[in-house]
């Protein structure tokens, strides 16, 4: 499956008030794929688990492939593999028809740190930015989830 989606900075909290729903999401990475793909674990609100495997790449575009696996691997995934490579946070979600945007709001060590994305159907896909956007980044491989759970935000921040 081919994932196509812009990343943004979130300027600030004025897209609260749009956010229909939100849950808890704890992400464990394995070791680096070789600067080929990643590897990922996700359990969202201590109810569901999935893996993934993304290819990596800095444009809009990355082939990713998600199956959902039995909660209690996903727990044993996170501490046979993961380790200290782990993303917690919590995920909103705001409808802007026909798209929705994802704002990340991360925990841990990468506190502070809000992100949001859209994710379209082609990259050539026009869609309205809110006010709340920041700068751009994707493509920039600091704001990639893996990239966060290997380099947290706060020690680029230092």
């Amino acid at each position: 499956m081919l994932e196509i989606e812009h990343k943004f900075l979130v300027a600030d909290d004025s897209w609260r008030q749009f956010a229909t729903r939100s849950v808890h999401v704890i992400q464990g990475y394995f070791t680096h794929g070789g600067g080929d793909y990643s590897l990922r674990v996700r359990i969202v609100e201590d109810r569901e688990a999935k893996l993934s495997i993304k290819s990596q790449g800095t444009g809009l575009s990355r082939s990713e492939y998600e199956y959902p696996i039995p909660l209690e691997d996903a727990r044993a995934m996170f501490r046979e593999f993961c380790g200290t490579r782990i993303i917690d946070k919590r995920r909103f979600y705001i409808e802007a028809a026909p798209f929705l945007w994802e704002i990340d709001e991360f925990g841990g060590a990468n506190a502070g740190l809000v992100l949001a994305e859209i994710e379209i159907p082609s990259e050539d896909a026009e869609f309205v930015k809110p006010s709340w956007l920041g700068r751009e980044v994707t493509g920039d491989i600091r704001y990639l989830n893996e990239t966060l759970a290997f380099r947290p935000w706060s020690a680029s921040q230092a």
